[in-house]
């Protein structure tokens, strides 16, 4: 089965000190043994990218930044003309859930379109739209 790795999921994957972070571990060793089964988006790798270097020594965060992107078990989505235009429809949908950001509809819009239902994530708010995802750990 196929894994989205939110932000959350790189924090805690990327900083021992995060809470979860070795259930957050555990769940992505298993997922990512085979490739393509790992993916994440390029506006979650941002997001990511902006926090792990604002937390962390540079020369770790470095180190786990050029892992990351020589991994030939993890997929990249690119959030395309079309995937963002989702994403902006998705968002008038949802005119109830004002707090769910722009980036996690485009991780919605993605994992919808690839049939994705697992994501490595915090965020419960994955749960309340009512598209089928299921937040790991658990």
């Amino acid at each position: 089965m196929k894994l989205f790795v939110d932000t959350w999921g790189w924090l805690a994957l990327a900083d021992r000190g995060e809470k979860k972070h070795r259930e957050a571990a555990a769940c992505y060793t298993e997922r990512s043994s085979v490739i393509g089964r790992v993916l994440t988006s390029n506006f979650i790798l941002d997001e990511f990218l902006t926090i792990l270097f604002s937390r962390r020594p540079f020369a770790e965060a470095e180190r786990f930044s050029k892992a990351l992107f020589a991994s030939p078990f993890l997929t990249i989505e690119q959030v395309t003309p079309e995937r963002f235009n989702a994403a902006l429809s998705l968002r008038l949908k949802l005119a109830d859930k004002p707090r769910i950001s722009f980036t996690d509809l485009t991780s919605m819009v993605i994992m919808s379109e690839l049939r994705v239902a697992d994501i490595l994530t915090a965020d419960v708010h994955f749960t309340h739209v009512g598209l089928g995802f299921r937040l790991l750990p658990e």
